[in-house]
């Protein structure tokens, strides 16, 4: 008798560390429900060392602003769990842009095809996000450049009101050379690090640090199609591939704000 109890308990043992580990962030990001095309980029995106740097943990409720085709949300939804909670601000639905409604229809079927999505909600980029004061963090990916304008006001505010006290807002964004003007930001894809900072600060957010995660410096920003030259994009298609791959992703600027 004493020796099953023994081997029941060598067996528990044995068995509690695969359990505790299947919300940790490196299991998320290795697991096999993601796409394997998604995961050939974590060389360029390093997502495990980015969400440590946003002090992503796997209980807090978190919006992700305008996922695109899921390739944070593939991470961020298994790493999440009760009482975590992800809430992807997608394209609105009733957008007048066929791309946007597109995109928004294949993010929506992506999510109720797999069971792991169960902890997702999906939400209008325009709406207002959460309750009031009720998020514990806001993560955008490669996303400023295409707000520039009134829209990334809009975005900026129903971040702050859906944040709590202390929460967390997290900004990914191909980084232009200092100086660059808005409207070559806007034609680039680049923005600049001190515009990204200005917009944060303007609406309420502490700057708390930065980090040079996601750098690179083979990136010299002076491309026919801006940033879109560079994989994954490669507008340029055949032309030049072997250069732009040998560059990789884009330089970005890596920001953490806090609301006060």
């Amino acid at each position: 008798m004493n020796k099953l109890l023994n081997f029941l308990s060598l067996v528990c043992l044995l068995s509690f560390p695969f359990f505790i580990s299947g919300h940790e962030l490196t299991s998320a990001i290795q697991s096999e429900d993601r796409s394997p095309k998604n995961a050939e980029r974590d060389k360029f995106r390093n997502p495990e060392e980015t969400l440590n740097f946003f002090q992503i943990k796997p209980h807090m409720k978190v919006v992700e602003l305008s996922p695109g085709g899921g390739w944070y949300t593939e991470i961020l939804a298994n790493y999440l769990h009760e009482p975590g909670i992800l809430v992807a601000a997608h394209f609105d639905k009733d957008s007048q842009s066929t791309y946007f409604k597109n995109s928004r229809t294949n993010f929506e079927k992506k999510i109720v095809e797999n069971a792991m999505y169960d902890n997702v909600r999906i939400v209008n980029l325009s709406s207002k996000y959460s309750e009031p004061d009720t998020v514990d963090a806001v993560l955008t990916f490669r996303n400023l450049h295409n707000w520039l304008g009134p829209q990334m006001d809009l975005i900026f505010a129903n971040s702050f009101k859906a944040l709590k006290s202390g929460g967390i807002f997290g900004v990914v964004e191909h980084r232009a050379d200092e100086d660059t003007s808005l409207q070559e930001m806007k034609r680039s894809g680049y923005v600049t690090e001190e515009y990204a900072i200005m917009m944060a600060k303007k609406h309420g957010f502490t700057l708390v640090a930065k980090s040079e995660i996601n750098a690179n410096l083979k990136d010299t920003k002076d491309y026919p199609r801006g940033v879109w030259t560079l994989p994954p994009s490669l507008r340029m298609k055949e032309i030049d591939k072997e250069k732009y791959m040998s560059i990789g992703e884009s330089d970005r600027m890596t920001l953490l704000f806090k609301k006060p």
